[in-house]
């Protein structure tokens, strides 16, 4: 089990881990050692409650496809078994990014002296760029 919330794990089963060449620079042993790791996680087979799953499917996340499948490549460290860590750990991130609902915010208005003393400060300014104009002597 992969443990979301105290109350919320995914069974392993539900998530798929293969072992792929990492890219990049590193000599010759990146060619022969399969140290990256793919994790795919099904959103609608997952045992995800329904609300988690719509707000997973929602996200406009680069890591989601159009099918629903989340997919991580791990290519960090060095060590396969420090990838399928650290794949597990973005999928846990993931999830539990969305388990946060964000609190509704409540509309506020400002106070008739702050209205008092932002119009102030406008008035205040323009009277200083106005200084900063040339001084025309015809006008007299």
């Amino acid at each position: 089990m992969l443990p979301i919330t105290s109350n919320l794990a995914i069974p392993l089963a539900e998530i798929d881990i293969s072992a792929v060449r990492s890219q990049g620079a590193g000599g010759q042993n990146v060619n022969k050692v399969a140290s990256a790791v793919h994790l795919r996680f099904d959103i609608q087979a997952s045992s995800l409650p329904p609300h988690l799953k719509e707000r997973l499917l929602g996200m406009s996340d680069q890591r989601i496809t159009k099918d629903g499948v989340v997919i991580i490549k791990a290519q960090r460290h060095r060590t396969q078994e420090q990838n399928r860590a650290d794949a597990l750990e973005r999928l846990r991130a993931l999830i539990r990014g969305v388990t946060v609902t964000a609190r509704r915010r409540t509309p506020t208005r400002p106070t008739r002296s702050a209205r008092r003393k932002r119009t102030d400060s406008k008035t205040r300014r323009g009277r200083i760029k106005n200084l900063r104009q040339k001084v025309n002597l015809n006008d007299h």
